[in-house]
């Protein structure tokens, strides 16, 4: 495998659970910068890793 991939797979699925993670938090009232924060860096890596799984794929 290819290591831009394999770095790929990895922002996506941690970038999926910071999703994850800060959506379960602002659901259940944890409105707090923290919540935004795991929600932000969540999409930034999930997107990241899209990107770099796209860009690696022929």
């Amino acid at each position: 495998m290819n290591t831009k991939s394999v770095l790929g797979m990895i922002l996506t699925l941690v970038g999926l659970v910071g999703l994850i993670y800060g959506g379960i938090d602002f659901t259940q009232g944890g409105v707090s910068q923290a919540s935004f924060v795991y929600l932000i860096l969540g999409a930034v890596f999930f997107f990241a890793g899209v990107g770099l799984i796209r860009s690696t794929r022929t």
